[in-house]
């Protein structure tokens, strides 16, 4: 059975779903700059989730938004209405309007998750884009007592919701010793841990009329206005970093189920930082790396992929670029391997002992997923048929048809992984076998540089050429 690790429960607890097609939302990137390589853990393992969802037999409908307005510079401290929206940082950082930003780290982000090979969600919502749905939320926490409106905005009295601080531990008590954070002195609030539904502010510039005055939604609100738009009153998964814990997903659930007065969320996931040289990864200190930082750098988005997936999702990661480079390395050696499986044509028997030992390994490698996605456990299940294919074929005791069993199960376990191994099948285009011949026939009549220069444009396409004495073999190179 699959167990998940649930947040709010502290324990692995057997998947159930609550229908026939899983519900799942995903906190998604705040799109004041580009996702830097922590971000993208948080994506990778959702992506993951979903993958494996999948592969178990589920129906999944994945929403993951983008958050374009209300998030805040000091998000770390108890309430979300502190310091400046980084929507309108951004913009003055770059002298671009507020909406220029959006669009353009959007596209960003949307060109990094083709890279990493996310699946694409079923829907990817923007905040400014539901301001209604939010509004009407507030509105009835406000008409039920949960919410109070002052001349600074609408705020969610947190004293009213007895539940507050079950899923993160920061209780209404510990809050009222100072426990939960640094917090601004606000003299609207009854409580200083109540957090802004609704900031009145006629100068943001972002900004909507509603009953309360010009101004915009806090950041808590869009993600339960979102969600609910979508997936329902009830969901069965909602995944984040730890980070998110609080204050974001805590008051996700006080002011969804003060609204709907139904459980909010089934299973909350969440994973670990990922450190970059022993430090915490964060945009405010400088210290990050984004996907673009390492193509230029030479590495292949699916390394950073396959580094992400060696780790669990719930234990903390150390970043080095000596760690990528021996996760390209070995993509690219199971690149290579489910190519030989795909295209070696071996003279040994048919193993029946061997293809015995496949469905074993594949069904390690699902017993190991269904363990909380536990997927080092998982991929060494994986090395191991990688390991024992290579010896045997050196001894000469398969067949074709055996390795035509490899294949079939890498490409199986690649439905969860996201390499995209099955491209080994594709072959070499004839456009590409066309210029290797041309570029022959010109180093033959002594044209070098001119053959230099094809040479140089399969490269960059992806494709090696190495010469040998019985003529040019192409290599691809998988992880262009």
């Amino acid at each position: 059975m699959l167990k998940l690790f649930d947040t709010m429960s502290k324990k692995k607890r057997v998947f159930r779903p609550l229908g026939k097609t899983v519900k799942m939302y995903n906190c998604g990137l705040t799109v004041y700059n580009f996702a830097h390589i922590g971000n993208l853990r948080a994506y990778t393992f959702a992506d993951l989730l979903r993958r494996y969802l999948q592969y178990r037999g589920y129906r999944v409908k994945q929403v993951m938004n983008f958050t374009d307005v209300g998030h805040m510079t000091e998000d770390e401290v108890i309430s979300s209405d502190v310091g400046e929206d980084k929507m309108e940082v951004a913009a003055k950082r770059e002298r671009k309007t507020v909406w220029d930003i959006a669009e353009f780290y959007i596209k960003a982000f949307l060109e990094d998750s083709r890279k990493m090979n996310f699946l694409e969600p079923h829907v990817r919502p923007r905040a400014t884009q539901h301001i209604p749905e939010m509004i009407r939320i507030i509105k009835s926490l406000v008409k039920k007592g949960y919410a109070y409106v002052t001349p600074s905005g609408v705020y969610y009295d947190v004293s009213r919701f007895k539940r507050y601080g079950r899923l993160s531990g920061n209780t209404i008590e510990k809050l009222k010793a100072g426990a939960g954070g640094r917090v601004k002195f606000n003299p609207d609030k009854k409580n200083q841990f109540d957090f802004a539904l609704w900031i009145v502010d006629p100068n943001h510039i972002m900004k909507w009329d509603s009953p309360w005055g010009t101004g915009y939604p806090g950041w808590h609100i869009e993600c339960s206005a979102m969600s609910m738009k979508y997936l329902g009153k009830t969901i069965d998964i909602h995944t984040g970093a730890v980070d998110n814990i609080f204050p974001h997903h805590e008051c996700e659930i006080a002011q969804s189920e003060a609204y709907t007065g139904k459980k909010f969320v089934r299973y909350w996931m969440h994973c670990r930082h990922l450190m970059v040289d022993g430090q915490k990864m964060a945009k405010s200190s400088g210290k990050f790396y984004t996907l673009r930082d390492l193509e230029e750098k030479g590495f292949s988005p699916l390394a950073l992929r396959f580094f992400l997936l060696s780790a669990h999702y719930r234990s903390e990661l150390n970043f080095t670029l000596g760690a990528l480079k021996t996760a390209e390395k070995t993509v690219k050696n199971l690149f290579d391997f489910t190519f030989r499986a795909f295209s070696l044509d071996p003279k040994g028997r048919y193993s029946r002992e061997f293809s015995s030992f496949l469905k074993r390994a594949r069904a390690e490698f699902v017993r190991h997923m269904d363990d909380d996605l536990d997927t080092p456990k998982a991929l060494a299940s994986v090395f191991d048929v990688v390991n024992e294919t290579n010896r045997l074929i050196e001894l000469g005791k398969l067949s074709r048809r055996n390795l035509r069993e490899v294949f079939r199960f890498m490409v199986d376990i690649d439905r969860v992984l996201g390499l995209g191994l099955a491209r080994v099948a594709e072959g070499i285009p004839k456009s590409v076998k066309r210029l290797v011949e041309k570029r022959e026939k010109l180093r033959k009549s002594g044209k070098f540089d001119e053959a230099d220069r094809i040479r140089k444009d399969l490269a960059e396409r992806g494709y090696e050429i190495e010469d040998t004495p019985d003529g040019p073999v192409v290599k691809r190179n998988w992880l262009k």
